[in-house]
């Protein structure tokens, strides 16, 4: 829009149009001084009217139409001697906003153009005055010229600075994200290499055992759970390490994620396992709980049941899931009275892990030990 300029713009634009008024009236006094008649009132009211619409025509279009509007005033000034200031100062605008062969043109133009006016006044007594006048306002058509087009490279070198920190900045992230891309690649090898290689070792080892002919039939069956979850480990391994690396056109996809409904089958595992694990189930609904709220609800009791193996092997542990509003899991096992002997160290980053889940579901949890010595992990998902 025409109207529609920022407070800078605005207070360029009535420096422009002071600029150009200045010049005008300034024009204006020598064109009387030089007259052999003396003018009335009716023609400086003329005179002033004139100039006004010319420096109005200046301010309103000269950013958006300075070619046209530097060659309108430029036939615009024959009429009057005050609309000359705006004529110079859409010189100056156009060589600000336009590369510098059209205001050259438009400057010779007026050049040509005041040196014919001077050479017919005939208020001016010798031929030396009238191109001494012709020669002033024609350096000051060069001048302004100059200077706008000085304005023009000043304002064209400050972008380019802007756009080459720009630039510097893109590649700034560029490089960030290409470095972290390339240490995530690192831990997803280094990952690969150490831990593919011990969980491959114990797999191999419970499977000799689970086959060999002569071992007894308990042994088996838990050699073939340490050899199943080896295997189950190797599969979240593979994911984890997808995750981290880039991203190929043949990925595999992904496995089916768990829900609500294995929960049941993670408990038997942990049963098979030698566990003491009681499920108190108590879900109405199952297609009413939502397969996010299913999947983060499977890992709140995994994560469970792990601490409960870590720190408390072979307590009893009992698992509750109640589907009303919200869904409430609840874990509570048993804690020895001392350190156990067979304790796995963890790294206390589960529970973390859990918080951010939950509250990413908009819900709360609950850890610590109870009055009676036990502890509870409690969960509440909003449904």
């Amino acid at each position: 829009m025409i109207l529609r300029r920022s407070a800078r713009e605005w207070s360029r634009d009535a420096l422009v149009a002071s600029a150009a008024l200045m010049i005008g009236l300034l024009v204006l006094a020598g064109s009387r001084e030089s007259s052999p008649v003396q003018p009335d009132m009716a023609d400086d009211v003329r005179e002033a009217v004139l100039g006004s619409a010319g420096i109005l025509v200046l301010v309103l279009f000269r950013r958006r139409w300075p070619v046209a509007v530097a060659l309108f005033l430029t036939f615009f000034e024959v009429t009057n001697s005050v609309s000359w200031g705006a004529t110079a100062m859409s010189l100056f605008t156009l060589a600000v906003h336009r590369r510098w062969q059209p205001a050259v043109a438009l400057a010779a133009l007026n050049s040509a153009f005041v040196t014919t006016v001077f050479q017919l006044t005939e208020g001016m007594t010798s031929q030396r005055e009238r191109w001494e006048a012709a020669i002033v306002f024609v350096l000051g058509y060069a001048v302004l010229v100059a200077v706008g087009m000085l304005v023009r490279s000043r304002r064209q070198l400050i972008e380019s600075l802007h756009e080459r920190a720009r630039s510097a900045e893109s590649e700034q992230r560029l490089r960030i994200e290409e470095a972290r891309l390339l240490e995530r690649e690192r831990i997803a090898r280094e990952m690969h290499d150490v831990l593919a290689h011990r969980i491959s070792l114990l797999a191999v080892h419970a499977g000799a055992l689970e086959f060999r002919p002569d071992t007894p039939a308990a042994q088996r069956e838990a050699a073939g759970i340490i050899r199943q979850s080896a295997y189950e480990a190797m599969e979240d391994l593979r994911e984890v390490i997808g995750v981290l690396r880039t991203d190929s056109p043949g990925a595999d996809p992904e496995r089916p994620q768990p829900t609500l409904a294995d929960v049941s089958g993670l408990v038997l595992e942990s049963r098979r396992a030698g566990g003491s694990v009681t499920l108190d189930e108590n879900v109405p609904d199952p297609g009413r709980v939502p397969s996010r709220v299913g999947r983060h609800a499977y890992r709140i009791v995994q994560e469970g049941l792990t601490n409960a193996r870590k720190h408390a092997p072979g307590a009893a542990v009992r698992v509750t899931l109640d589907a009303g509003e919200d869904l409430d899991i609840e874990v509570v096992n048993t804690v020895p009275p001392g350190p156990p002997a067979l304790a796995i160290p963890g790294s206390g980053a589960g529970l973390v892990g859990l918080a951010e889940r939950v509250a990413l579901l908009g819900g709360t949890l609950e850890h610590g030990r109870t009055r009676d010595g036990r502890f509870r992990l409690h969960a509440r998902l909003p449904l």
